[in-house]
């Protein structure tokens, strides 16, 4: 398996954009309570490392996984936001479960991205046991959350970009 191999949420600093000037919401799933902390604790570090103000980053909670995208569109609709970021865990069990509920998130996250033109960001675990599930949420295998936050910063970055309200250019 080569993510046994790396720290997945390893990055280059100098290639992540400012977000001294940028608005985010972050829908946390309250079920496996203590990876989707871990999760938020890596993604506000992380906005908060590259500028963010913790005055625009609204949070809010859901119960579990499956309300993220009915809590994103809510939080989406209370801010004007510039992107999105969703963090959940759905560890596998004795049924198929999870595959509805990761399946459900996934299509609900990219939905709500297309109709809305703004950034919905996918930080969900998806583990087969909670062991993977701690060793990518601040373990071996990095925090999906600071992931996540990197992921809402570019993508921000992206869709100023592209509607001209920055000089960059898209891409590299």
């Amino acid at each position: 398996m080569a993510s046994s191999l790396k720290n997945l949420s390893s990055y280059n600093d100098k290639e992540v954009p400012s977000a001294s000037d940028m608005l985010f919401g972050i829908v946390l799933s309250e079920w496996n309570a203590e990876i989707t902390h871990s999760l938020y604790q890596g993604c506000i570090d992380t906005l908060l490392k590259h500028g963010a103000k913790e005055e625009n980053v609204y949070v809010a909670r859901v119960p579990g996984s499956f309300e993220l995208t009915t809590g994103a569109r809510i939080l989406s609709g209370q801010h004007n936001l510039d992107a999105v970021i969703c963090l959940g865990c759905v560890i596998k069990g004795e049924t198929s479960h999870d595959e509805y509920i990761n399946q459900a998130v996934a299509t609900g996250l990219t939905n709500l991205g297309i109709t809305t033109g703004k950034p919905f960001i996918f930080g969900l675990l998806t583990t087969n046991d909670e062991q993977q599930a701690k060793e990518r949420s601040g373990g071996k295998h990095g925090n999906k959350g600071t992931e996540a936050a990197i992921t809402a910063i570019r993508m921000a970055a992206l869709k100023r970009e592209a509607s001209g309200t920055t000089k960059k250019k898209i891409g590299f």
